[in-house]
């Protein structure tokens, strides 16, 4: 049965008319006919060009040479189809607006119920396009003049498109959702037409630029509403014309095949997906539908093992996907099943992977590595056969790592004492699961017992992703090549120049990096209450390194600051995502908001670009900066950083910060808690407790601060005194001691301060912005004086001896005039001196980020 006249039988057996009858039925009929007489070829005509079965062409170069030609066609017409969109979508944004006016053209429910689907479809088919017309103009030396055939620089067999058709066919899931609700679209347009002269003036003359002219053609609401809807049904047919036209050795062939399978599921499955979506009508009058699908690590019978989830109205059905071989279709078994009603969630996070996993891992991580390095090396060199096998083997390697590295756990638990547990790689994943379940839970839902058999079996034709989410098959079906020079941006007045050379791949026809990615994270405004916060950062490609990383948790506040410098080893990253999770003791951490941004090569450099990121109610303000470079192998452990014993350059270095995390989180902790505490500074801790905190902070700086938030108060202080006396280097330096002593002698107040601070800006910029910063915090403590009896003299006979020493030669030397004493006492004269200033300058605790331009800020 031609399947168009299958998809039209389905339309008229749901009462949707399958052809606009309005008053300008007429001039609709000519739109429709525009599109096609355009493109003659147009395998989107019904009627286009009929190709046999089986390919009888002559020659394959006279099938590659007709292949372009339905390539070009299908090209114009999504560009027409594009523009149809733009002109459906146009009064979207002033309905919505009007919606919150006190005379309404449509009420929200009514603007979201019209535009449903319908911007996802458009941003669908905007990158199949691009991507298309991308790559049929790189294979084009020059255009044909006026009466030239124009001769093409290009072999038919490098010029590979299926993987386009097949992105574009997997995500023809939401064309379900837009069919799902056009009848209902369709009665409110119809409504509204009839009852509000306004919107009636609208929804009859809606332009368009069709055609390469550009004549702005008019149509009516509802005839650009059944676009998509007359789009949809004649994907088959494209794909058709196309593999027709495709020898069977081409690298395409296999790719449209699958293509065309995922089609023909898709539309014969679209009237038993809809009746299986309205078969079951919950007690409250809701209807069963499926809202959302993806893979998950399913962790319930002890072991890890990679499950479809899907999540109805009113149940989460967890199934195992079994891939079908060719000609046959895939195929889902029942695992288990929770009802929504009384299901509670739970999050935590478990980093501390044990040696053995962490073994695992490595060798995962090693072996896709050299898959990927030889796909790369070796890309056309050997044939389609060899990079068909090698990225076979990448694909089950990452499988492998996708399984095995999640470290995000959700758990579920039902009020019948059922529970299960997910692992998932991404708390931003891992986060819109949580809303999605939790939306539904939060209404009073009561399940209807589902007949789990047809349900599942109906999962084939309801699923929305069709495969795990493995980098390798997004990439894998493009060609991989060595990382290229890329030439430098030209200078404008507000760029700089680039790297000459950029190491970057294309993945679905877009560049992506491939270095070092460092994300600076300053600060976040926009709480409702003070809390601890932290942000967590990942990044997309392949997983050869960590992608994910966390900033400490800040301290109880409404405006949190971290300034503290995240770095990714990339490979083919595209986005980044951000998180502000809220941090209680005792307590699931919340999610307070999150957002992704977009990376490309073209707008991040080896400069720090800084921009303000709305997440939700919450602000973040980040810097971003990119460094190409090829990359090394994984490493099995992951790079330790000390801070304690180590000269304070290297630390602030390596933190990319002004002032030390160790000392900046140890007085702030003391402030927020230790202001009160009688004799702090002055009364030790406990050792065992302070040397606990000292190697955390030598290992993993979030695990630190959150120990820090829990310990008690004189262990802090006592990190703090710790890590001064273990510099090897004293915070002032030792060649300075003198300088400072000779300072002490002047007898004029105001003179010996200006000496002192001569003396002090000549010290290196993190040495002397610590100081300030200690003499700042320790001047607060002194203020709470008559509580916790720790006067500025106090404070400066316990850190004087640890701020400042003498240089070890002069320590060492015969007849040396200074004794130990002496030098105590100029010490702590020294520190009391500068405790004593009133303007004390402010210390600057993180290192400043040039920016190419003014601040950005990214509204999500």
């Amino acid at each position: 049965m031609d399947v168009y006249q299958e998809a039209v039988g389905y339309l008229t057996s749901q009462h949707v008319p399958a052809a606009v009858q309005t008053e300008t039925e007429v001039m609709e009929e000519d739109v429709f006919q525009e599109e096609a007489d355009s493109c003659p070829l147009s395998p989107l005509h019904p009627q286009s060009v009929d190709f046999p079965d089986t390919p009888t062409l002559s020659s394959p170069e006279e099938m590659l040479e007709r292949r372009l030609t339905v390539l070009k066609c299908i090209v114009e017409s999504e560009e027409v189809y594009l523009r149809e969109l733009e002109a459906l979508l146009m009064p979207m944004k002033a309905l919505r607006a009007s919606a919150g006016t006190s005379k309404p053209v449509l009420s929200s429910q009514q603007v979201q119920t019209v535009f449903y689907q319908v911007p996802e479809i458009s941003d669908m088919h905007q990158s199949f396009f691009s991507g298309l017309k991308e790559r049929l103009n790189a294979h084009c030396r020059s255009e044909p003049g006026p009466g030239e055939d124009g001769q093409m620089s290009y072999t038919g067999f490098e010029l590979v498109v299926g993987d386009l058709f097949l992105k574009m066919v997997n995500q023809l899931g939401l064309y379900g959702g837009f069919i799902g609700n056009y009848e209902e679209a369709v009665q409110v347009v119809r409504k509204c037409t009839q009852l509000d002269p306004r919107f009636r003036t609208l929804a009859q003359s809606m332009m368009s630029n069709i055609g390469s002219d550009k004549t702005r053609t008019k149509y009516t609401f509802e005839a650009l509403l059944y676009k998509p809807l007359d789009r949809v049904t004649k994907t088959t047919l494209v794909l058709l014309d196309l593999l027709k036209t495709t020898p069977e050795t081409h690298q395409d062939f296999a790719l449209l095949q699958e293509a065309l399978r995922l089609s023909r599921s898709f539309l014969s499955g679209v009237n038993e997906s809809s009746q299986s979506k309205r078969g079951v009508t919950l007690s409250h009058g809701m209807r069963r539908k499926l809202m959302r699908d993806g893979f998950v690590v399913d962790a319930s019978e002890g072991e890890r093992h990679m499950r479809h989830l899907f999540l109805y109205t009113d149940l989460l059905l967890c199934t195992r996907f079994k891939h079908a071989t060719r000609g046959k279709q895939d195929q889902y078994r029942f695992g288990w099943f929770l009802p929504l009603a009384g299901l509670k969630l739970r999050w935590v996070s478990d980093q501390h992977r044990p040696p053995d996993a962490q073994l695992r891992l490595h060798t995962i991580r090693t072996k896709m590595h050299l898959l990927r390095q030889q796909l790369r090396q070796h890309a056309g060199s050997k044939g389609l056969a060899f990079a068909a096998r090698s990225r076979k083997k990448l694909e089950q390697v990452e499988l492998m790592l996708l399984t095995h590295s999640p470290v995000y756990t959700l758990e579920l638990h039902s009020p019948s004492g059922k529970s299960h547990t997910l692992l998932l790689s991404s708390l931003y994943e891992l986060e819109e699961w949580r809303e999605a379940i939790h939306k539904l839970t939060t209404d009073n839902i009561e399940t209807v017992p589902p007949d789990l058999l047809t349900l599942t079996s109906a999962c084939v034709k309801l699923r929305m992703t069709q495969q795990p989410p493995l980098h390798s098959t997004n990439a894998g079906t493009t060609t991989i090549s060595a990382p290229s020079p890329v030439r430098p941006r030209p200078l404008s007045s507000d760029s700089h120049p680039v790297s000459e050379t950029q190491y970057t791949d294309s993945v679905e026809g877009e560049m992506c990096l491939c270095g070092t990615l460092s994300v600076a994270v300053h600060s976040a405004c926009g709480l409702q209450q003070p809390a601890s916060v932290y942000v967590c950062v990942e990044v997309d490609g392949y997983e050869f390194y960590d992608k994910q990383a966390t900033t400490h948790s800040s301290i109880h506040s409404l405006n949190p600051h971290w300034d503290q410098e995240l770095e990714f080893q990339v490979d083919a990253a595209q986005e980044l995502r951000l998180l502000c999770v809220s941090q209680a003791d005792g307590k699931n951490d919340t999610v307070l908001g999150k957002t992704s941004v977009k990376l490309e090569s073209k707008t991040l450099n080896e400069r720090w670009k800084r921009q303000t990121l709305h997440l939700g109610q919450v602000d973040v303000t980040v810097s971003l900066k990119f460094s190409p470079h090829p990359l090394e192998p994984p490493s099995a452990t992951a790079p330790l950083h000390p801070v304690f014993c180590i000269p304070i350059e290297i630390v602030t270095q390596q933190e990319g910060v002004m002032v030390p995390h160790v000392v900046r989180c140890c007085a702030e902790e003391v402030e927020r808690r230790g202001l009160a505490e009688v004799g702090i500074y002055r009364i030790s801790g406990s050792s065992s407790d302070i040397n606990t905190l000292k190697s955390v902070f030598n290992s993993n700086l979030r695990d630190a601060v959150t120990r820090l938030r829990r310990a008690e108060v004189n262990v802090v202080s006592g990190v703090l005194k710790l890590y001064f006396r273990e510099l090897p280097e004293p915070l002032i330096p030792a060649d300075k001691f003198q300088s400072l002593a000779r300072s002490l002698e002047i007898q004029d107040v105001d003179s010996r301060l200006v000496s002192l601070f001569s003396v002090l800006h000549s010290c290196p910029a993190p040495n002397r912005n610590t100081f300030l910063f200690v003499l700042h915090h320790l001047q607060r403590v002194s203020e709470r004086q008559d509580t916790n009896k720790m006067t500025l003299i106090n404070l400066a006979t316990i850190f004087g001896p640890s701020l400042l020493r003498l240089p070890v030669a002069e320590l060492g030397h015969i007849g040396s005039s200074m004794d130990i004493s002496v030098e105590v006492v100029l010490q702590v004269q020294v520190v009391f001196c500068y405790l004593q200033c009133n303007n004390l300058p402010e210390a600057q605790t993180s290192l400043p980020h040039d920016t190419d331009s003014e601040d950005e800020t990214t509204h999500m």
